[in-house]
C-alpha cells in the first residue's frame, strides 16, 4: 500500500478529521465535567440480565441492546492533542472490561474518531477478550477524498487497528452528507460498494450497512438499491430519540420516517445519539422535575434509553460512555429492559414539544467540524451556550431578575470552558466547518451570534 506511511496530520486531512473529546464544562463559574444529572437508580449492577436482540439472517447472533459507542473515550489529561494520541488506554480498557463483564457485546467505532486513534484503542481493549464474545463495527469514513486508493487504505487499516480478521458490522459512514453527489463519489463511482459486497461474500465482513445524516434523497436511494436487490443492507444506523422522532433539527429527517421505512423492509436498526450528544440528560430543571415526578428512582437519561429500546426493530442502542457511572446506569436500564408503554411514549413526545421551545443549538458534540483552521473549539462553545440556556443563564435584557448572576455565570464559565484564543470572536466565517456538520448547523452564523451576545454581556448593553 503506497500510503501506509502516511502521517497522522495527512490522514486527518483526507478523512475530514475530528479532534479529541473535550469535557463538558458547566455554565457556572466552577469548572466541571458533566454528561448529565447523576444517576439515581443506585444498587447492584446486574451481570447476567442484559437484554439481547436477535433477527432473521443473524445466525446464532445475540446483540446486546446496549452498544458501546467508541467516539468519546476519555483523554489523557494535559496531553496536547495535535499529533499525539490523546486517549487514556488504561481508562478505555477498564470501561470495556466492565462492559464485557456485564453483557455488552457490540462496539462501534470509526477511523475518524479521536483524531484517528479510537480504532486502535478499541482494538487494544477488545483483543484481551475472546473473539467470540464481542461484535465490532466500524465504517468507511472517506469524507474528504473519495478516491478508491484512500477508501482501500481506510478499509485495510481498520483490520490492522482493530486487530481482527473479520469485521462483524461494516458501514458506509454518514451517507447523506454532501448529498447524492458525494454519495456517488464516495461509494459508487470508485466501486467501493461492489468491493464490499465481494468482501462480504468471502467472509471478511459479516454484515454490511450504512449510517445516515443529512440529505434524505441519499437515504431513499440507498433503500431503493436494497429493494432492487443491488445490495442487501443487513442493518442501518440512524439518529433516533424522542425529540428527533418528530422534531429533527435543521435539514435532518424526523426519525419517525427513517425508522418506519426500515421497519417496512425488516431491516434491523442501530440507534446513534439516543441522548442527542448529552442534551437529553442536560435538560432544563422543569423538564427534570417532570421526568422525576413520573419515575423518582431513575436517572433522566434512562428515559431516553428505555425509549430507544422500546421499538421491535432496534438491534442496539449506542452510547458513548466516558464515565463509569454512566456505563453502570445504562447497564441497569437494559438489565433487563422495561419497555415503555404507549402512554409513556406519548409522555415523552409531549416533553419533546416542551423542549422544542428552548433555543438551544442542535450540536451533538460529535466534532466532525473540527479541527477549525483558526483554532476555535466549536463544540465547546456550543456546549457551554446550551448548558447556560438550560440553566437559565442566558439573559435577554438587563430587566431580567437574575441578570447580574446569569451574566457572571455565563462570562466566567465561558472563559473557563473555552480558552480565549479558541472562542467565537476568532471565527473568520471561512465556512470550512459547515459541510461536515451532521446537524446542518450554520456554524459561522451561530459563532457571530454568540460572539455578539457575549460582547453585549461584557459591555452591559443588552
Amino acid at each position: 500500500m503506497i500510503m501506509k506511511d502516511m502521517n497522522r496530520r495527512d490522514f486527518m486531512k483526507i478523512v475530514g478529521g475530528t479532534t479529541a473529546t473535550t469535557g463538558l464544562a458547566a455554565c457556572s463559574p466552577k469548572r466541571t465535567i458533566d454528561a448529565g444529572p447523576a444517576p439515581t437508580n443506585q444498587g447492584p449492577v446486574p451481570t447476567d440480565k442484559m437484554t439481547y436482540r436477535t433477527f432473521p439472517g443473524f445466525v446464532d447472533e445475540k446483540i446486546s441492546i446496549l452498544g458501546y459507542g467508541c467516539m468519546r473515550f476519555a483523554d489523557i489529561e494535559n496531553v496536547p492533542h495535535e499529533g499525539k494520541n490523546p486517549l487514556n488506554q488504561d481508562a478505555v480498557n477498564k470501561l470495556i472490561d466492565y462492559a464485557m463483564e456485564h453483557g455488552v457485546n457490540y462496539y462501534d467505532v470509526a477511523p475518524v474518531y479521536s483524531q484517528g486513534y479510537a480504532e486502535r484503542a478499541t482494538g487494544n481493549a477488545l483483543k484481551r477478550h475472546p473473539r467470540d464474545k464481542f461484535y465490532v463495527a466500524t465504517k468507511l469514513s472517506n469524507f474528504s477524498d473519495p478516491s478508491r486508493e484512500v477508501a482501500m487504505m481506510l478499509y485495510n487499516n481498520s483490520f490492522k487497528n482493530l486487530q481482527v480478521d473479520v469485521i462483524d458490522f461494516y458501514l458506509l459512514h454518514m451517507i447523506g452528507g454532501g448529498g447524492m453527489e458525494q454519495f456517488n463519489k464516495r461509494f459508487i463511482e470508485n466501486g467501493m460498494i461492489e468491493f464490499l459486497k465481494k468482501e462480504q461474500e468471502r467472509g471478511k465482513i459479516r454484515h454490511l450497512g450504512f449510517s445516515f445524516h443529512g440529505d434524505i434523497a441519499c437515504f431513499d436511494y440507498a433503500l431503493k438499491m436494497h429493494d432492487n436487490k443491488e445490495v442487501k443492507w443487513d442493518f442501518v444506523q440512524i439518529q433516533m430519540n424522542f425529540v428527533d422522532w418528530k422534531h429533527a433539527s435543521g435539514f435532518n429527517t424526523p426519525a419517525e420516517y427513517l425508522y418506519g421505512e426500515l421497519e417496512k423492509r425488516g431491516i434491523p436498526v442501530v440507534i446513534m445519539e439516543p441522548l442527542l450528544g448529552g442534551r437529553l440528560s442536560n435538560v432544563p430543571q422543569h423538564i427534570v422535575s417532570r421526568l422525576k415526578q413520573r419515575d423518582p428512582g431513575s436517572s433522566v437519561a434512562s428515559w431516553s434509553f428505555r425509549y430507544a429500546g422500546s421499538f421491535p426493530k432496534i438491534m442496539t442502542v449506542l452510547s458513548g460512555m466516558v464515565y463509569m457511572e454512566h456505563l453502570q446506569d445504562n447497564i441497569r436500564t437494559y438489565s433487563s429492559l422495561k419497555e415503555l408503554t404507549d402512554e409513556e411514549k406519548q409522555f415523552l413526545y409531549d416533553t419533546a414539544d416542551l423542549m422544542s421551545q428552548y433555543p438551544t443549538i442542535p450540536c451533538n458534540d460529535c466534532k466532525y467540524c473540527m479541527p477549525c483552521p483558526y483554532g476555535l473549539d466549536i463544540p465547546a462553545i456550543f456546549v457551554h451556550y446550551n448548558k447556560c440556556v438550560n440553566e437559565g443563564n442566558v439573559p435577554k435584557s438587563q430587566e431580567d431578575p437574575n441578570y447580574a448572576e446569569a451574566r457572571r455565570a455565563f462570562l466566567i464559565g465561558y472563559d473557563r470552558s473555552v480558552p480565549k484564543l479558541r472562542q467565537a470572536a476568532h471565527c473568520t466565517s471561512c465556512n470550512q466547518c459547515t459541510p461536515h456538520c451532521p446537524q446542518n448547523i450554520r456554524i459561522p452564523q451561530e459563532m457571530q451570534r454568540i460572539d455578539k451576545f457575549i460582547e453585549n454581556l461584557k459591555q452591559n448593553t443588552l
